[in-house]
């Protein structure tokens, strides 16, 4: 019970400050500006399941996979970072431009739900970040000899990912609350300023992917 315990909670610590729940909610209310509580609670939902299951099987075949194409994890984070970087920069300039003017509108709804898996679930909640982590997790794996202890690991590691996204589904379906509470013109500034921050953990991503193919270079040299 102590293992199961430990697990849960080293992998929830682990990835709970990358996914940001809350922070992600500000970027997704910036993203859906217009759009009405019933189609944001529809995409919550769809991006809660996505990020259970990116996360899922990145935790158990995410090594296998990046074995099988020969991916790097450095790789995977400056592939990620640019492309979390580019979303938060689009999202800084965009600002309150982001608006639907007609928010009730089929074809904003269906472009909304569309994007319920790339941007909104993959990169801007569960980006390469969270994904080089759960691969980190997954790979040590190895290191529990005991199948028992091996079970525990992974079911509790599992928990902890059913947890976050819970944590997921609860901050992105009463986002709109935040705007309400912050009004217009303070919505707009914490759009801004999660945009800020996403571009700035874009560059972040992309730098620690970076550092360590240089890092690697150096040492194969």
């Amino acid at each position: 019970m102590y293992a199961a315990i430990n697990t849960f909670v080293l992998v929830l610590a682990s990835v709970f400050p990358v996914v940001n729940p809350p922070g992600s909610a500000l970027v997704f209310l910036g993203l859906t500006r217009g759009a009405t509580p019933e189609l944001r609670a529809t995409l919550a939902r769809r991006i809660a399941l996505n990020s259970l299951i990116l996360l899922t099987c990145s935790f158990l075949l995410g090594a296998l996979i990046l074995q099988f194409y020969g991916i790097s994890v450095p790789i995977l984070r400056v592939a990620g970072g640019i492309i979390v970087a580019v979303a938060g920069w689009k999202l800084l300039n965009e600002g309150s431009r982001k608006e639907l003017d007609d928010p009730a509108g089929d074809t904003s709804r269906v472009d909304l739900l569309d994007q319920s898996f790339y941007p909104l679930t993959l990169p801007l909640t569960t980006g390469p970040g969270s994904i080089a982590i759960v691969i980190s997790i997954g790979l040590s794996e190895a290191t529990v000899t005991s199948p028992a202890h091996r079970i525990i690991f992974v079911l509790a590691s599992l928990l902890a990912l059913f947890v976050l996204s819970l944590t997921i589904l609860l901050c992105f379906s009463y986002a709109d609350r935040i705007q309400r509470l912050l009004g217009r013109g303070g919505t707009d500034i914490a759009v801004r300023l999660s945009a800020f921050i996403l571009f700035c953990l874009g560059l972040q991503i992309l730098w620690s992917g970076a550092n360590d193919l240089l890092r690697s270079t150096l040492s194969a040299g």
